[in-house]
């Protein structure tokens, strides 16, 4: 009985998650799934992968449909041994995007529940975690290994708390499932910013303990936390280690070129440039929609209504009624400092009301840990806005400058600031008997509250309401359409500051009530609780609501055949199509082999092709990468497939090959190239087996070589030449898998033209085969096998340990006295 009074209260909370959760998304109850942009790209991107797990029952682990061919180890790969991803789809066992909701939920709650809050309280914060509108975005658009990876975040920290608090056991294992969990939902810009954060935290701990004296418990906690890392990395090695190995290939990593396209020197030390990494900044002044969510216009296509003054000037030109309606409901009204929102990152002012009334009457210094952390990614968010701290981030971080959109690391902000506002309701609650106090400390935060927005008020002279894109406008529409643009913001500015600060006079005015008596602190919680989540509730369904949802076939298949694929597809041999107005998207590779794509760690080498070469027009590029049809674009809008005759094929034979000295040499060469009679080789790319003296030679090209089978992962070749040849394959070169056999015997091939593979072959009737033979994934499934059994132990054993072994103990100690 009492087991099941302990348990009853958190069965009923996660009850509540989950009626929320679905709730929330209803839609999924009618079978109808979340159209999210960036997974429809993904679909497209996955289509080779996944059509090839259909028929082989088995995974490729290369895509030949993008990028002229790269890894999928970032395009959802299934890994060997994948024991923590078992559990991940145990956890989000509803349906998508309610799973990741609930998640959201859960790990804040266990989060929470560490930091001794009850469950009623728990559930309320938990609730309003999960419903900040940056965390609901996400889910709108399809960024679901980023809310994957944040989902995850409160558990990890609670775990180090927990050990940091010399609950070793508990603290470890929990740690440590939480990590590789975290490791698992595959997104490491969020475990990396998780880390600054740990960081953060780990250093108040040890400057505690070690004002203390208490060297051995910190070197306790830090042995617990390694060896929990280290089962939680290894249980995860699949996934790092071929995406370490890839990432080394891929735009995330320093360019080999000491030149730009336009020619300049490239002087930049960062795996890419700091104009990329904080092309979305967050502007100082825009952090301030954290606590009001339009005062910078809300989001880049934005419904402003009929009672809107572009409404009433799209009406004075005359435009029906309907079509002024229409219109007005996708306007950019953002005018912050990023290229493009879908919508602000508001953390809730209720949220921001009682995270500030902790600092005054909460009095755990652990308070200080969650607002440092808030404080510190927010001024990183700032990119270029604040270019002292994040120029040095760039340069002096390890791994910082591998990832863009440094906008993203507010979500640690978005974490810190629910726990303070659990934890300022805990204290002012637990303060009861101190009316004085509570008094104060509420009247001190309200000052602070309303001040701000009264300040915001007042400074409403200081802003230009004015957006990157208005110039555009100001051409096309006129002036008048601009001031009309203008006037809606400035609408949405005081309408916004006017309904935070109703929400702090609301929060203020409930607490004061419980102060005097006039409610009981379970009524206070409720009724505050209903404010903050409604609050965030309402701002949520403005940008991510049912009409999101459509049926699962639309789904399944987000790209609808053209008749130019159509045209296309009625060729059926092996060749490239490039999509002239697609570049970066992932349509065209959901109908066709393309050396575009959708990838934010897309093939470094395919993309300075593009950036160096084919965007300069040299159409020799298009060639020897077997473009055999552009798509282009009449002036009515209509897809047009242009046929390339000049194209190389799958294969052929060179006459000679150009020996150069460095990458600079290689692309500097493909200028002028003939790619069908000579290839180009950096002699000290490849450590080949044969002597470079033996290309200097010249070669039979009288010899045919055609494909026979084309596979993501296999590729077989017919050749027949007199005398020994050189053959140049329209395949990228990628040496860590890829492996070539003629007649059955390992043969070395070696890159040239900087993308693409070459191998000699011998005189005569020969098969070869190109073969995708990873050694990375057998390692590191051997790895995820060993570690996760471990962690298994580790579990068992732990289990027995504090149920057991301590009980006994403890047992025994209370006979002895």
């Amino acid at each position: 009985m009492k087991i099941i009074n302990k348990f009853y209260p958190h069965a009923l909370v996660v009850l509540g998650f989950i009626l929320v959760s679905l709730i929330y998304f209803y839609p999924v109850l009618q079978g109808k799934q979340i159209f999210q942009s960036d997974i429809a790209q993904y679909t497209g991107m996955a289509k080779e992968q996944n059509d090839f797990r259909a028929v082989e029952n088995a995974e490729p682990y290369w895509t030949n449909s993008a990028f002229g061919g790269m890894p999928t180890y970032q395009l959802g790969a299934n890994y060997p041994n994948d024991f923590v991803g078992k559990i991940d789809d145990v956890l989000r066992f509803l349906p998508r995007p309610a799973d990741y909701l609930f998640l959201y939920f859960l790990g804040f709650y266990g989060l929470l529940l560490v930091l001794k809050t009850d469950p009623l309280k728990a559930f309320i914060g938990a609730i309003a975690f999960g419903f900040s509108t940056y965390l609901i975005i996400i889910l709108g658009v399809g960024h679901n290994a980023k809310a994957h990876a944040i989902a995850y975040m409160p558990l990890v920290i609670a775990g180090f708390i927990l050990v940091f608090q010399k609950k070793y056991v508990w603290g470890g294992l929990l740690t440590m499932f939480a990590v590789a969990l975290e490791i698992n939902a595959n997104h490491f810009q969020m475990t990396y910013y998780l880390l600054i954060f740990l960081l953060i935290l780990s250093g108040y701990y040890a400057f505690d303990f070690i004002k203390n004296k208490e060297y051995k418990p910190l070197l306790i906690s830090i042995g617990t936390l390694t060896v929990a890392g280290i089962f939680a990395i290894g249980a995860n090695a699949g996934n790092l280690l071929a995406t370490s190995e890839y990432a080394k290939y891929s735009i995330r990593d320093k360019s080999e070129l000491t030149f730009n396209p336009d020619g300049s020197k490239n002087e930049t030390t960062a795996a890419m440039t700091t104009d990329y990494i904080t092309e979305y900044s967050y502007g100082i002044a825009e952090s301030l929609n954290l606590i009001a969510p339009r005062i910078f216009g809300g989001s880049s296509h934005e419904n402003v209504g009929t009672d809107s003054r572009m409404y009433e000037f799209m009406l004075e030109k005359g435009v029906p009624a309907s079509q002024a309606q229409d219109f007005v409901s996708g306007m950019p009204t953002y005018w912050g400092d990023q290229p493009i929102v879908s919508a602000p990152a508001y953390i809730g002012a209720v949220v921001f009301f009682l995270a500030v009334l902790a600092l005054f009457i909460d009095e755990r210094k652990i308070k200080y840990v969650f607002l440092t952390g808030a404080l510190f990614t927010l001024v990183l968010s700032w990119g270029k806005n604040f270019s002292l701290l994040t120029n040095f981030f760039i340069e002096y971080v390890p791994m910082y400058d591998k990832f863009r959109a440094v906008s993203s690391i507010q979500v640690i902000l978005e974490l810190c600031f629910p726990v303070l506002a659990v934890m300022g309701l805990q204290s002012f609650f637990k303060a009861k008997d101190e009316p004085k106090l509570q008094q104060k400390a509420l009247v001190q935060t309200g000052v602070f509250g309303l001040g701000v927005i009264a300040i915001l008020v007042i400074a409403k002279g200081f802003f230009h309401f004015t957006g990157a894109s208005d110039q555009y406008f100001l051409e096309s529409y006129g002036p008048e359409f601009v001031d009309a643009l203008k006037e809606d913001r400035m609408t949405m500015y005081y309408a916004d500051l006017l309904r935070s600060g109703f929400l702090i006079v609301i929060t203020f005015v409930i607490l004061w009530m419980f102060i005097k008596n006039k409610f009981s602190q379970r009524t206070t919680l409720i009724v505050v609780g209903i404010v903050m989540i409604f609050d965030l509730f309402f701002v949520d369904k403005k940008y991510v609501s049912a009409k999101d949802f459509v049926s699962p076939v639309q789904i399944a298949a987000p790209f609808q055949e053209t008749p130019a694929d159509s045209q296309i597809l009625k060729d059926t041999s092996i060749y490239r199509v490039f999509d002239l107005q697609g570049q970066l998207q992932g349509r065209s590779s959901y109908f066709h082999k393309t050396i575009g794509g959708y990838s934010a760690v897309r093939p470094r080498r395919m993309q300075q092709l593009y950036d160096y070469q084919i965007a300069k027009n040299n159409l020799e590029i298009l060639n020897m990468l077997n473009v055999k049809y552009v798509i282009q674009v009449d002036k009515e809008g209509s897809q047009i497939p242009t046929q390339n005759p000049d194209a190389n094929g799958n294969a052929w034979f060179v006459s000679a090959v150009k020996l150069v000295n460095k990458p600079d040499d290689v692309m500097k060469a493909l200028n002028t190239l003939d790619t069908k009679k000579v290839a180009v080789f950096n002699v000290h790319e490849h450590e080949s087996k044969f002597q470079n003296a033996r290309l200097k030679k010249a070669f039979d090209t009288t010899g045919t070589i055609k494909v026979v089978t084309y596979k993501p992962n296999y590729i077989k070749y017919k050749s027949e030449n007199e005398k020994d040849g050189l053959a140049v394959f329209s395949e990228m070169y990628y040496k860590n898998g890829w492996n070539a056999y003629i007649d059955g015997k390992l043969t070395d091939h070696f890159p040239v033209d900087y993308v693409l593979r070459a191998m000699e072959i011998p005189g005569g009737k020969h098969t070869i085969e190109f073969k995708f033979e990873p050694q990375v994934i057998k390692t590191g499934g051997t790895i995820t096998l060993i570690s996760s059994i471990g962690m298994l132990l580790l579990l068992a054993g732990g289990i027995y340990f504090e149920k057991f072994y301590r009980k006994g103990s403890q047992s025994d100690n209370g006979d002895k006295k």
